[in-house]
């Protein structure tokens, strides 16, 4: 990214200093000893319990039976934090926003306690070069996972931010399911709803959606990924619709 494509530098946060990776593993904090990583993940696994509500389908119910079943023997592991040099996009300029937001909702808990390590994030695109249209629009984050700062083959968890009026195109994950939990910002998938924070969406493997979000407003969600260790380590992320159909659509 080059200096004229920074974004705006996130207001200050009061990071947990154990929370900061090092470059030197024998003196690499372990998950437990780092309060910051520790709580954002006891915050992923209570709203995986409750799953924004008590219903949900038996697909959905399966799902967050499993994230939350992996998530706790990761957490229970106590790995060592791993270094990664924090990264930030045109669009964490709206990050604070969003925090502000997502501690006024549904999903306090889990803002308040990403807002603890925000200085620590790495954010990117997942696409060597990302269409226009979403470089200065979209980032994720991945905060548990093969590419995380705390590690786990099993599952992935991570934070993804929009930017307003924002399209991010049609798309699917091969032998991945996910879900997405509406931390702050209202969106929709496929045109079919409008979610509010608190909501809980389920996208099985080759499941095609495409997200818009609203008007006024950023957009963070929380997400997760389960499926074989192989490709979570390499999910090869691919947009489905083809760049001529994405300028025709306006994306």
């Amino acid at each position: 990214m080059t200096s004229s494509d920074a974004a705006t530098p996130l207001e200050p946060l009061a990071a947990d200093p154990a929370a900061a990776p090092t470059a030197n593993p024998a003196e690499a904090p372990r998950l437990l000893e780092a309060p910051g990583w520790t709580y954002l993940l006891q915050e992923f696994e209570s709203v995986y319990r409750a799953g924004g509500s008590a219903g949900g389908s038996k697909a959905i119910r399966s799902h967050r039976k499993r994230v939350r079943e992996t998530l706790s023997a990761a957490i229970d592991a106590n790995p060592a934090i791993v270094a990664r040099t924090p990264v930030e996009m045109p669009v964490t300029a709206y990050l604070p926003r969003a925090l502000d937001v997502g501690e006024r909702g549904a999903m306090a808990p889990l803002a308040r306690a990403l807002s603890r390590v925000a200085p620590l994030l790495t954010w990117e695109y997942g696409y060597a070069r990302p269409p226009r249209h979403l470089a200065r629009r979209y980032a994720y984050c991945e905060v548990l996972g093969p590419q995380g700062p705390v590690r786990s083959d099993r599952l992935i968890l991570g934070f993804v931010l929009l930017a307003p009026k924002t399209t991010y195109p049609q798309h699917s994950h091969k032998d991945i399911e996910e879900s997405y939990l509406s931390v702050a910002g209202a969106w929709s998938e496929n045109d079919t709803a409008v979610y509010a924070p608190g909501s809980l969406i389920l996208n099985r493997p080759e499941h095609e959606h495409r997200i818009t979000t609203g008007d006024l407003e950023p957009c963070l969600l929380a997400y997760a990924w389960t499926g074989d260790a192989g490709r979570l380590a390499a999910p090869g992320m691919k947009l489905s619709t083809t760049r001529r159909a994405r300028v025709a659509q306006g994306i």
